[in-house]
């Protein structure tokens, strides 16, 4: 069975899912079709596969830790291609699968069911309004327009997959209003990560141990040089900052106490996250179910403005398996922040048997065989 899978290439979350479901099938015995651009079809590409690449639909725009909607619209309408439902409805059509899986990328949707072919949208936001609240009349509008037309995309999708833990553990349930139309087709797989926790082996790293991956580039370098003097103050404790391929790494371990390694570029988070006790990240959605399914718990530094970030920050506060902060946050309150999600290990450690019994690529392998079948 050949399964074609399209994906969003703003971010790497809507990417590490996709290749979780794409190996799973093809551990399965399945032909897979990856479809991507940018850094996406990159990062597939480092994974070891080949890959179709594809128009983008949107650009996201940030600066001083912050989502700009308006120029996020300005670069997306500089950007449009008006060959582009033309070009990825004929890459369907010549590799005629028997599945398509896209992951929030609506052009492969459209052409998917323009081809007649069963279709998984794989998704962890339903209501794009929140992004255009508060912006302006235009932007509004424009906000209303999206809306509206992923309402229409969404009632030819088969099914609707959200990659997280059932409520009421749903990390992105404050992204995930649903509407009574979309009820019957949506799943709560479970999370969608690569790796199970047993199949990772840890890294040897000295206890207790804390890994960042908030990246020391453009905006986040004032939250990377917190995190670096909180690391100051705290001395029994072990810190591991992934600072970004654009940073220089081997500077900038000459202004960092013996506590802390600095890496430039890490394809593999998994060893690392396995082996430490607290996980320092952004607000994204799929680092989140990375950290949880290896039971971690997070420090959560959503950027400003960008609800759904925010949203989900806030959801792990509440259930008790991280903790939401702020740019704003100054180094000794996360020294604080980083000693109270220690005490966190019980709740975190229910989260990955969740995992462990959902299994989502699984979950999703079934859903793909039982559409082929009809």
């Amino acid at each position: 069975m050949k399964i074609q899978i399209f994906m969003c290439g703003e971010g790497l979350g809507h990417t590490s899912r996709c290749l979780a479901v794409g190996e799973r099938l093809l551990m399965e015995g399945h032909q897979v079709v990856f479809c991507a651009y940018g850094y996406s079809k990159k990062h597939i590409e480092e994974a070891g596969f080949n890959v179709l690449e594809i128009p983008s639909e949107i650009k996201l725009v940030g600066k001083s830790g912050s989502l700009s909607m308006r120029e996020s619209i300005e670069e997306t309408l500089k950007g449009i291609d008006p060959l582009a439902y033309p070009r990825v409805f004929n890459l369907i059509k010549k590799e005629k699968p028997d599945v398509v899986i896209s992951d929030s990328y609506f052009l492969g949707a459209i052409s998917a069911k323009m081809n007649r072919i069963p279709l998984i949208f794989i998704l962890n936001q339903t209501d794009p309004s929140t992004f255009f609240k508060n912006r302006g009349i235009d932007v509004a509008l424009i906000g209303k327009f999206v809306e509206r037309f992923e309402d229409i995309v969404y009632k030819y999708i088969d099914h609707i997959v959200i990659p997280d833990f059932p409520p009421p553990f749903t990390i992105c349930e404050k992204n995930v209003p649903l509407k009574p139309k979309l009820v019957d087709r949506v799943e709560f797989t479970g999370p969608l990560v690569r790796k199970k926790y047993r199949e990772v082996k840890a890294m040897d790293l000295d206890k207790p141990h804390v890994f960042s991956m908030v990246g020391g580039f453009g905006y986040r370098e004032r939250l990377f040089s917190n995190v670096i003097s909180a690391a100051k103050m705290m001395e029994n404790f072990n810190f591991t900052l992934v600072a970004g391929p654009s940073v220089d790494s081997k500077k900038l371990k000459k202004k960092v106490g013996k506590n802390v390694n600095v890496i430039g570029y890490l394809n593999n988070v998994f060893p690392y996250i396995k082996a430490s006790d607290v996980i320092i990240a952004p607000g994204g959605h799929s680092t989140m179910m990375e950290c949880l399914s290896f039971g971690k718990p997070i420090l959560s530094f959503p950027d400003m403005f960008h609800s759904e970030q925010q949203n989900n920050a806030e959801k792990i506060q509440e259930l008790g398996v991280g903790i939401h902060l702020s740019y704003f946050t100054p180094p000794f309150m996360i020294s604080e922040c980083v000693e109270n999600a220690m005490k966190f290990e019980k709740k975190c450690l229910r989260m990955m048997k969740f995992a462990e019994r959902l299994d989502g690529t699984k979950r999703v392998l079934e859903m793909v065989e039982e559409l082929a079948k009809k």
